[in-house]
């Protein structure tokens, strides 16, 4: 008991010199400062919300609060010890969690410059984009014919379109249904649609990493998901085996559209991404929750 009641007092008094040196020192710089640092914090945690880097924080935490009581009661071999582990930790968390560091370094250039959109004409260009690849994805879905479309927005996609080739053509649903025709050779890969046009067909797509997926899900949905987690694109997909519609953003899939339900959340997205608003990734859930019932996790 009287080592606990220690570590309290020791905690307490650390606790108290820290807040009331801060008191004493603080101002309007001080404020702002402790302003900018907190939003930061704020959005290098929205970022790593629900990802292993998350569970890694948690632990890294931990293992500080260790190194604290360490330190507080003099155990230096153990204080030692998870000082270096916090330094070689440092390294291994820019290797291991390339991926994450890549896509939060991407979200903050989306986030901070206003980069070319789709669809700059007006909503019913837009609109009229939006109904020739929804019914090209409902027919090939009446037939079965597999497709995988991405829809480019503010990140750019140019390494992926290099990898196909160029067509830059106007949008139709008989283009799109003809780029799919299996056996022609075209139809393996993905097609890219940039602003109001057919920028390439037959790309590779990236595969998700994620291994908390259904894995019942073929290389098409895969390579979807991927596209989605290091770009802002919406990614349209229809399952060759069964013919259902899937969509894809922000690396979550949805999955068992129809025609209509898939036009409507297409032009609400796209509508809010076009007015620049700044909790787009939180609205784009508000408008699944609304606008989708859950889906089976089937193919």
């Amino acid at each position: 008991m009287d080592f606990l009641t220690n570590i309290g007092e020791r905690l307490y008094i650390f606790l108290n010199d820290i807040i009331i040196s801060a008191v004493a020192k603080i101002g309007f710089l001080q404020i702002v400062d402790i302003l900018i640092v907190s939003y930061i914090l704020y959005k290098l945690y929205m970022i790593i919300k629900e990802t292993r880097a998350e569970q890694l924080l948690k632990g890294v935490g931990l293992i500080l609060i260790l190194m604290f009581i360490a330190n507080s009661i003099g155990l230096d071999t153990l204080s030692w010890l998870l000082q270096n582990t916090i330094y070689v930790g440092l390294m291994a968390i820019v290797i291991i969690f390339q991926p994450e560091v890549r896509r939060a370094l991407e979200q903050l250039g989306r986030s901070t410059f206003r980069d070319s959109q789709m669809f700059q004409n007006s909503d019913e260009q837009m609109e009229k984009v939006i109904i020739e690849i929804v019914d090209a994805v409902e027919n090939m879905s009446k037939a079965q014919v597999g497709a995988l479309i991405a829809i480019v927005q503010k990140t750019g996609v140019g390494e992926i379109i290099k990898t196909g080739v160029v067509i830059d053509a106007k949008i139709s649903s008989e283009l799109l249904e003809n780029i799919f025709v299996v056996n022609t050779p075209l139809h393996d890969g993905a097609v890219i649609i940039k602003n109001d046009r057919i920028a390439a067909a037959a790309c590779f797509l990236p595969l998700t990493q994620n291994e908390n997926i259904n894995k019942k899900l073929g290389t098409r949905h895969r390579a979807g998901i991927g596209l989605s987690e290091i770009s802002d694109a919406l990614v349209v997909i229809v399952s060759e085996e069964t013919g259902n519609i899937s969509l894809v953003i922000n690396g979550n899939i949805t999955r068992n559209y129809d025609k209509n339900r898939l036009k409507e959340i297409l032009i609400k997205i796209l509508q809010m991404r076009r007015n620049n608003n700044s909790d787009i990734k939180e609205k784009v859930k508000g408008v699944w929750k609304l606008s989708l019932p859950r889906f089976p996790k089937k193919r």
